[in-house]
């Protein structure tokens, strides 16, 4: 066999070796490598994050849906439980933190899409997002108005989300071959959302959410004494007065206008919410998130109609058209024909 001189010990085989792997046997020379490695040292970039406030109003709302004053007031509001531990590294303002939660709500945009328009990474915008809703929720009673001294009109609205894995995903798909979540919500004469039940899946009907949720409960062992107005979705009770599925001329035709009209609030409110909350179209995370997020969304609703925030020009959406409820109470009859005979018969 011919020799080449490819030798592995020695020689010029021991040249190959020192070439192919440079600086990993032999110590180099001290100063020099401190100079190189000094040149080519990666800095740690840290990103110029401008004031949100700094801007017009006309671009806050744009942006925020808030003015200069309601974002203070939010970033106070929410500090105790959204501001940093920490100035480390730069930290997140609790303004800061706010505009982000507040530009993902206002838009119908990707995570990453926000962290580009407020110069900050992705992960960090999941973790604004995450802070304000949790502590919106947290706030949700304390922010509520009065329920129920006055009449409140009741209704259910679907929030498209992204198909959930698992065994449950048929459950969340609605009669539209959507998945979305059914989200219960209560409002007064002044489009206050005074209740919201934000946890069922798509394809449960607006009856039974009512039914099985918290306010029913407590309508029914007499703890208000007011009444609410609904569609002909729901049972008639004693304390929730729905449409006559075929009124007579006259009494009835006239009640079923009026109630109507009242419950043009609901649908009014459900408007301004997606209108003000474009994220409300669409919320591509998993359902208990979704869910979180739709309360934070009621609760800035009620802040921004408390506040007198700018309202988005929204049109009234239509009603779903539900297969009525033939489950109703004696007692909701009857009271449904004293308020005819009282109030319409003219």
């Amino acid at each position: 066999m011919r020799d080449h001189g490819y030798k592995s010990e020695g020689g010029f085989g021991k040249s190959v070796a020192a070439m192919s792997c440079p600086l990993v046997r032999e110590q180099p020379i001290a100063e020099g490598a401190k100079l190189i490695r000094r040149v080519f040292r990666i800095q740690r970039i840290l990103r110029d994050r401008q004031d949100p406030l700094a801007q017009r109003d006309s671009v806050l709302i744009e942006r925020y849906r808030f003015s200069h004053e309601g974002i203070i007031y939010l970033a106070n509001l929410l500090d105790p439980y959204v501001k940093s531990s920490t100035r480390r590294s730069r930290a997140l303002t609790t303004a800061q933190t706010v505009c982000i939660a507040l530009r993902f709500f206002a838009s119908d945009m990707f995570l990453y899409t926000v962290g580009d328009a407020e110069n900050i990474g992705k992960s960090a915008v999941c973790r604004s997002i995450r802070k304000v809703y949790l502590a919106l929720k947290h706030i949700l009673a304390r922010l509520s108005p009065g329920f129920p001294n006055v009449t409140g009109t009741i209704d259910c609205t679907h929030i498209a989300i992204k198909a959930p894995p698992g065994p449950n995903e048929g459950d969340f798909v609605n009669r539209k071959g959507v998945h979305s979540i059914n989200v219960q919500m209560v409002c007064d004469s002044m489009c206050h959302i005074t209740n919201v039940e934000a946890k069922w899946p798509g394809s449960v009907h607006d009856s039974r959410i009512f039914r099985e949720s918290g306010l029913c409960t407590l309508f029914e062992r007499g703890a208000y004494d007011g009444i609410l107005l609904g569609d002909r979705g729901y049972a008639c009770r004693q304390y929730f007065m729905t449409p006559f599925p075929d009124p007579n001329p006259g009494p009835q035709t006239r009640y079923n206008a009026a109630l109507a009209r009242t419950r043009a609030r609901i649908e009014m409110t459900f408007g301004q919410l997606k209108g003000r909350f474009q994220c409300l179209k669409s919320l591509r995370v998993a359902p208990d998130r979704a869910c979180d997020i739709i309360v934070a969304c009621a609760v800035l609703h009620n802040i921004a109609t408390i506040r007198k925030e700018r309202t988005p020009v929204v049109e009234v959406q239509p009603d779903d058209d539900l297969q009525p409820v033939h489950l109703n109470q004696p007692s909701g009859r009857a009271a449904r024909d004293r308020i005819v005979q009282h109030n319409f018969e003219y």
